[in-house]
């Protein structure tokens, strides 16, 4: 052995004498970190588990949220705004008066009214009338507070998403789960608190930003699951690895990473090694979620995991999976459903997208009120923004359809402290502006982090010499949908 052989040998043995200890104190230092009895002082250093629980700032209503964000932009005016004044003035010009100040991504001026083919009754106690597209949501009436006069300031999806998810238009900001996480933290350790579930033609437009943690820490980020096969790629280990052995390799890369966080002081470092771990139990607990042996067939059936239809399939999986995550503790799930962004054929095609949702979603709502979740679980149903009561046929041609609407558009919330069989707002008679109770999503959010205890011009982050919140320096909270109001 030369000379320079042996110094390496030395240094190679220098090293694991030096880490070798360190092992075991990791794994103890884990185990302190997840019942809540870190040394002091660790919460401010590495050994801090981020997604820990943590208090709200008041007593919530709600613990888990379920966004079931339907986007592209659905059409409230053959969902969920009855206009019969819109039928009667059917293919007739909109006097410019009222158009001047709307605004629309494509409509030309010569743009007629179009009335709704869909017919609209009352459903439940409360009366709520809902269109025939949506019979099953509709026997959920009584458990639903429906807001018709909803309002946004983007015209156009990737824009509009961003204002849903995070607040403003801009990208590289944190999205609604990503808050709640960072404010809340998660009642799971062996999976993700911002769990992402996708389906229907693809991702919403503005894609993984609606999911980012932007100037938060990564461990903050939604995590996309899958509803077939691995639930994430590459969770499991590689061949020839076993769990000891994939135990050992992340306690010696902890100790390095810890030692790199140390020296720089780079939080997502920290991230880094969460997500480690997290990965490490998630190799358990997240085939286990996707195994639905011991559901009763009677409930997959209702749910509707076994359809023909893979779109449909998916999203029901998809709604059986919130279920099964926030039973397990998860604390925000965000379903996409992509995409309603009818501009042509909008009578056909939305008869599509509403018979792939619409009996999975009244089966949510029915199978966690029958569990007991839904008064702690916070759902809401909705898009970036609406549909124009104006038909779309002279760019597409053929059958029509309706443009961008971000006047006035429908979204519905149940569960989680929520009030439900009631409407709140009004849209003028042919549905194109609120005229009462209008709803900004500043506000929406606002409300959303109240149900969840959180104070939302407290919950902040300092991010470039100024603290960033969810609603920016807007959003007021609507009592008139809680329960307790």
């Amino acid at each position: 052995m030369t000379c320079s052989e042996l110094s390496r040998s030395e240094t190679r043995r220098r090293f694991f004498r030096t880490f070798a200890g360190g092992f075991g104190s990791v794994a103890l230092a884990h185990l302190l970190a997840r019942e809540g009895l870190t040394p002091a002082g660790a919460q401010d250093g590495i050994a801090a588990n981020p997604m820990a629980p943590r208090k709200p700032h008041f007593a919530p209503t709600a613990k888990n949220v379920i966004f079931l964000f339907m986007s592209g932009g659905p059409s409230q005016i053959d969902l969920f705004d009855p206009k019969p004044a819109l039928k009667k003035w059917d293919g007739q010009p909109v006097p410019p008066s009222l158009t001047k100040d709307l605004k629309l991504a494509f409509l030309t001026p010569r743009a007629t009214l179009m009335g709704s083919p869909r017919q609209f009754e009352p459903h439940g106690q409360c009366g709520t009338e809902f269109s025939d597209f949506l019979p099953r949501t509709a026997s959920r009436a009584d458990d639903i507070c429906l807001l018709r006069a909803m309002h946004t300031d983007a015209i156009n999806h990737d824009p509009g998403e961003l204002l849903m998810t995070t607040g403003t238009t801009i990208q590289g900001r944190p999205t609604i789960g990503s808050w709640v996480t960072y404010g809340l933290g998660s009642e799971s350790q062996d999976l993700p608190g911002f769990v992402v579930l996708n389906s229907g033609s693809g991702l919403p437009s503005a894609g993984p930003n609606n999911w980012a943690s932007g100037f938060l820490p990564s461990t903050y980020q939604g995590t996309p699951f899958r509803s077939s096969g691995d639930p994430i790629l590459y969770l499991s280990n590689p061949a020839g690895v076993n769990r000891p052995i994939q135990r050992a390799h992340l306690d010696a890369l902890r100790l390095l990473n810890e030692k790199h966080s140390r020296d720089t002081g780079d939080t997502e470092v920290d991230a880094r090694i969460a997500s480690y771990e997290l990965a490490f139990r998630m190799q358990m607990a997240a085939p286990e979620l996707l195994d639905f042996s011991r559901e009763k067939p009677g409930l997959l059936e209702a749910y509707g995991v076994n359809r023909a239809d893979e779109q449909g399939k998916a999203y029901a999986v998809n709604c059986l999976l919130a279920r099964r995550l926030v039973e397990r503790g998860v604390r925000f799930v965000m379903l996409t459903h992509a995409n309603w962004d009818f501009h042509f054929t909008l009578d056909k095609r939305l008869k599509t997208y509403c018979d792939a949702t619409d009996q999975p979603t009244a089966m949510l709502l029915q199978d966690l009120k029958q569990r007991g979740l839904l008064d702690s679980t916070l759902v809401i149903w909705g898009g970036e923004f609406g549909r124009t009561p104006m038909g779309e046929v002279e760019i597409h041609g053929g059958e029509a359809g309706r443009d961008h609407h971000a006047s006035c558009f429908s979204m519905w919330l149940a569960g989680g402290g929520i009030r439900g069989g009631q409407v709140v707002g009004k849209t003028d008679e042919l549905g194109l502006n609120g005229v009462e109770d209008r709803i900004h999503v500043h506000d929406l959010q606002a409300t959303i982090l109240h149900c969840l205890g959180l104070k939302y011009t407290d919950l902040t982050y300092r991010h470039m010499g100024r603290d960033f919140r969810l609603t920016d320096v807007g959003g007021s909270v609507v009592t008139k949908l809680l329960r307790s109001a």
